[in-house]
């Protein structure tokens, strides 16, 4: 007889009961998240990734890296180019 396989979620969630894990899946969200809001500002605004690399002087490569998450070259500076690129206010929080 076969054993169900768990689902994803299910899997995830048993997963999240390591602290090891838990830090890393929520410091993989946090990166995420922050690519996902410039693609969606940048979509909304009508840019391509392309336009918005231009616009900060940097490469369209840059941009895709962003909204994929690898940010691992965004400094503040760069989010405030975007910010300033896209007429928009940076703001950032630590909360709880």
């Amino acid at each position: 007889m076969s054993q169900k396989l768990p689902t994803f979620r299910e899997y995830i969630n048993d997963e999240l009961k390591d602290k090891e894990f838990k830090k890393l899946y929520d410091e993989e969200g946090r990166n995420l998240e922050i690519g996902f809001k410039i693609a969606r500002l940048r979509s909304k605004l009508g840019f391509t990734q392309k336009q918005l690399a231009e616009k900060i002087k940097t490469s369209q490569t840059v941009i895709s890296r962003l909204e994929s998450g690898n940010y691992w070259q965004c400094s503040l500076r760069t989010l405030g180019k975007i910010a300033l690129a896209t007429n928009t206010h940076l703001d950032i929080n630590f909360r709880n």
